[in-house]
C-alpha cells in the first residue's frame, strides 16, 4: 500500500509539471499599486520605530578601520563602482585569480599539525588526511624556525613539531604522497636550512622535489617585527631567500619559498586596513629584494604567498580579500610583472586575537564565520583551527570539529559552487571599494616612510596598532564590543578546559636521544667538509648536501648566516587576545577564592515586588558575573529597613540598589544612608544611569558608583577586586 501510494503521488507531480510545462502566458500582474519608497520614507519609519533615539548615532557603525556601516545599501551606492564586464580571473583579479572558482580547484583544507615528535606528527598527518585534510601543513616549533638544534632549545615542542636532522624529517614526511597534495610549512626568518632538509629527506627517500607542491617559505620582516631581533641581518635573509628562490624555480617550480603572514600584526591587535597594508609592504619589500639578486619579476612574484588572519567583522573581511587582490596586481604589474604573476595566492586561518579562553566553545562559531568569510572572499587554502587553540595543542575532538566545518562548507553547503559569491552585492562592493581605498593609502604612507622595514624601526606601525588595540581594549571594557562568555554572558559552572600540559623536560631528553643517536652514524668529516662548502657558497643544493651528511639544522643555519650579524632591532609587536584582560580578570578572582575561600560579595537590594526590579537586578548580576563575584539576590523588599537590615546581616563588600527610575527619587535618599550605616566599608552602586537633575542628590545620599550599559565594566570589578585585597 505505501508503495501505491508514493507512485500516485509521483504522477500527479509528473503531470502538474507537464500542465505547467505546457503553460506559454501567465497572466500579467501588474504592481503599480506599490508605490516604491523612497529613502526618505524609509527614514523617517525607522526614525518613527526609534522613539526619539538618533537616527545617525543609533543606526551607522563606525568600524576601527574608520569606515562606517550604512543601515541600508541600494543601487546608488554601486552605480559608479560596480565592474561591468569583468569576470572572475580576468582585469584586476578583485573576483578572484581563477575564471572557474571552486569549481575548477576547490580550496585547500589546511589543518595544521603539531605534535612534538616527528613521528607522532607524521601519523597526525596522514590522520588529518584521510579525514579529508587536502594539504599536509607542519606546524614547526620555535627553535626549528629559529634554526636551534632540539638539544639547546629552551622549549621544544611549543608550537609544533621539532625537527633537527634530515633522519627527523625523513620521520616527519615518511609514507606522506607529496606528489598528489600540497605540502605547507612555515620556517620562520629563513626557509634555506628548512628547505635542504625537506629536500635532501626527499633524496633519502630517492625522490626529489619537482613533483612537490605548495609552499616552505620564510618571513623574515615578519618575525622581525614579531620578535624585535632575528639572527642575521636582513641583508643576509634577503641573499638566503633568494637562494632559496632561485634554486625552487629550476628545482621544484610548485613550490612558493616566501610566506608572507600577517598574524603578527592581526595578533598585536591590528585593523584590517593595517593588517593588509603592512603585508603588502612586506611582500614588496621582498619583491624588490629577489629582483636586485637575479630574478625576473615574474619569478619572484610567484615566490611569493601571503597569509591573512580572517577577523571577526564578517563583511569587511570578505571585502579585505576582494580588496588586496586588485592592489598586488597593481604593485606586481608597476615593476613589470605578467598578468599571471599578478595572481595572488592566499591562504587564510582565523585571527588567534578573537579566540578566548573562557567559554571557548563559542570559538566555535567564531571560527566558522571567519572561514565562510574566507571562502566567499576567495581565500586559496584554509587552516580552521581547533576551537581550544588559546589553551593547549588540539585533541582529537577539537581538530575533527575544525577540519569537519571546511568539509562541510564544501559538501554539504555547496560552497564550491558559486564564483565571487558576494560579486554584485551592494553592501560588499561599496565596502570593498573603501577598503581598496584606505589599504591604499596606508600602504602609500608605509612606503612614503621608506618601505616596512623603516616603517617599523621608527616605530610608525607599531605605535598605530597600539592605538586600535586600546580602542579594542576600550570598547571591550565598555561592553560595547560584547565578547560572549567572558566580559558578555560569562558562564559561572563552567570548568576551565584542562591545559594538558606536555612533559617538555622528558620531549627534550627523548629527542636529544634520537639526535645523538642518528649522529653517532654520520661520516663526521664528510659532513665538515659540506658544511664549508655551504660557507662559501650558501646555495640550497650545497645546504641539501651538508643536511644529507648529517648537518644540523642548527649547523645549517650558523652556515647561511655566518659572519652577517642582526644589524636591525625593532621594538617587537607583543601578541594580545581581546578577551585577555576580562580572563584575568577572572582567574584573579577564582585563585583568590582557592587560596581564601573567600569572595567579592554583593548584596542586590532590590527594592519592590519582582517585576519592579528584576530588570535591573538580571542586568546587574550579569555585570558582576563578569568578575565571577558572588551575587546575593533575593526577591525583594517591601521597606527601606528590610533592605538595610539584610544587606547589613550579608557582610557584602557592595551593595547594589535596584528598581526603577520613578522609583529612586524616594528610595535612593531613605536607603543608602541606611546601606552606609549597615556595611561602613562596602561600596554603594545604584543600578541604572543617574539622570543629570538627580546626580548630585543621588551623589549626596551616599551612592559611590553607577551599574549601566554606560559603565566602564572591567574599571568597576577591578576596583572591587583593590578594595578586596585580589590586587596588592
Amino acid at each position: 500500500m505505501p508503495e501505491e501510494k508514493e507512485r500516485s503521488s509521483d504522477e500527479e507531480l509528473q503531470q502538474l509539471l507537464k500542465k505547467s510545462a505546457e503553460v506559454e502566458d501567465f497572466p500579467d500582474v501588474p504592481l503599480d499599486e506599490f508605490t516604491p519608497p523612497t529613502d526618505e520614507e524609509w527614514k523617517a519609519a525607522c526614525e518613527a520605530l526609534l522613539k526619539g533615539a538618533p537616527f545617525e548615532k543609533v543606526m551607522f557603525t563606525k568600524t576601527y578601520e574608520g569606515i562606517t556601516f550604512e543601515p541600508m545599501y541600494t543601487k546608488k551606492h554601486t552605480e559608479e563602482i560596480l565592474p561591468k564586464s569583468v569576470m572572475p580571473g580576468m582585469g584586476d583579479f578583485l573576483r578572484g585569480v581563477d575564471a572557474a572558482g571552486y569549481i575548477g580547484k576547490p580550496w585547500g583544507i589546511a589543518q595544521g599539525c603539531d605534535e612534538t615528535l616527528p613521528k607522532e606528527n607524521n601519523e597526525l598527518l596522514r590522520h588529518e588526511n584521510d579525514k579529508g585534510s587536502t594539504i599536509y601543513h607542519i606546524v614547526l616549533d620555535s627553535a626549528s624556525r629559529k634554526g636551534v638544534d632540539a638539544r639547546e632549545a629552551e622549549h621544544v615542542g611549543d608550537l609544533g613539531t621539532s625537527v633537527t636532522t634530515v633522519d627527523d624529517m625523513h620521520t616527519l614526511l615518511e609514507g606522506l604522497d607529496l606528489g598528489k597534495f600540497p605540502l605547507y610549512v612555515y620556517a620562520g626568518a629563513a626557509v634555506l636550512p628548512i628547505l635542504s632538509l625537506i629536500a635532501a629527506a626527499r633524496r633519502a627517500a630517492g625522490e626529489d622535489m619537482s613533483g612537490v607542491r605548495g609552499v616552505i617559505g620564510a618571513d623574515p620582516i615578519g618575525e622581525l617585527a614579531a620578535r624585535g631581533k632575528i639572527g642575521a641581518s636582513l641583508s643576509a635573509q634577503y641573499d638566503a631567500m633568494a637562494a632559496a628562490a632561485k634554486w625552487a624555480v629550476e628545482n621544484a617550480p610548485h613550490v612558493k619559498t616566501v610566506f608572507v603572514r600577517s598574524d603578527v600584526y592581526s595578533n598585536g591587535g591590528a585593523n584590517d586596513v593595517q593588517e593588509i597594508a603592512s603585508s603588502l609592504a612586506t611582500a614588496t619589500a621582498y619583491l624588490r629584494a629577489l629582483c636586485e639578486r637575479g630574478l625576473t619579476v615574474d619569478d619572484a612574484a610567484s615566490q611569493i604567498m601571503f597569509g591573512f588572519s580572517m577577523g571577526a567583522n564578517f563583511f569587511l573581511q570578505i571585502a579585505k580579500l576582494r580588496a588586496v587582490r586588485p592592489i598586488w596586481a597593481q604593485i606586481v604589474k608597476a615593476f613589470g610583472g605578467n598578468a599571471e604573476s599578478q595572481k595572488m595566492r592566499i591562504h587564510a586561518r582565523p585571527a588567534l586575537f578573537f579566540k578566548t579562553v573562557y567559554d571557548p566553545y563559542v570559538n566555535m562559531l567564531r571560527n566558522t564565520t571567519e572561514i565562510f568569510s574566507g571562502v566567499v572572499g576567495g581565500i586559496d587554502s584554509f587552516e580552521s583551527a581547533p576551537f581550544d587553540e588559546p589553551i593547549r595543542k588540539g585533541d582529537e575532538f577539537s581538530r575533527r570539529i575544525a577540519r569537519n566545518i571546511q568539509i562541510m562548507l564544501q559538501e554539504e553547503f555547496g560552497m564550491l559552487q558559486p564564483i565571487d559569491p558576494a560579486g554584485g552585492s551592494w553592501a560588499v562592493e561599496s565596502l570593498t571599494r573603501q577598503m581598496k581605498e584606505r589599504i591604499w593609502a596606508e600602504f602609500q604612507t608605509i612606503e612614503g616612510k621608506g618601505g616596512i622595514v623603516e616603517a617599523l624601526k621608527s616605530g610608525y606601525v607599531q605605535e598605530e596598532i597600539a592605538k586600535i588595540l586600546a580602542d579594542r581594549f576600550k570598547k571591550a571594557d565598555v561592553r560595547k564590543d560584547r565578547i560572549v562568555g567572558n566580559n558578555m554572558y560569562p558562564n559561572m559552572t563552567e570548568t576551565l578546559l584542562d591545559r594538558r600540559e606536555e612533559d617538555t623536560v622528558a620531549l627534550k631528553q627523548q629527542r636529544a636521544a634520537d639526535i645523538d643517536a642518528y649522529l653517532a652514524d654520520i661520516d663526521v668529516k664528510h659532513c665538515k667538509d659540506a658544511l664549508t662548502a655551504l660557507r662559501s657558497a650558501p646555495t640550497v643544493e650545497n645546504g641539501v648536501e651538508a643536511a644529507f651528511a648529517g648537518a644540523t639544522i642548527a649547523e645549517l643555519m650558523a652556515a647561511v648566516i655566518e659572519g652577517k650579524p642582526a644589524s636591525e632591532e625593532v621594538d617587537a609587536i607583543a601578541p594580545h587576545r581581546w578577551s585577555e584582560r576580562f580572563e584575568a580578570l577572572r582567574r584573579r578572582t577564582e585563585d583568590y577564592k582557592a587560596e581564601k575561600n573567600d569572595n567579592v560579595k554583593i548584596f542586590l537590594a532590590n527594592m519592590g515586588p519582582i517585576p519592579q526590579h528584576k530588570a535591573r537586578a538580571d542586568f546587574t548580576t550579569g555585570f558582576l558575573q563578569v568578575g565571577a563575584f558572588e551575587v546575593l539576590g533575593n526577591d525583594g523588599f517591601k521597606t527601606v529597613e528590610e533592605a538595610a537590615e539584610a544587606a547589613g546581616k550579608s557582610g557584602a563588600d557592595a551593595v547594589v540598589i535596584c528598581s526603577t527610575d520613578a522609583t529612586y527619587p524616594e528610595i535612593v535618599p531613605a536607603l543608602a544612608p541606611k546601606l552606609h550605616e549597615v556595611l561602613p566599608n562596602a561600596r554603594v552602586f545604584l543600578a541604572g544611569a543617574a539622570p543629570k537633575d538627580l546626580l548630585e542628590t543621588y551623589n549626596n545620599a551616599g551612592i559611590d558608583e553607577y551599574i549601566s550599559v554606560k559603565a566602564n565594566c572591567y574599571e568597576t570589578l577591578e576596583r572591587l577586586q583593590k578594595k578586596k585585597g585580589m590586587i596588592a
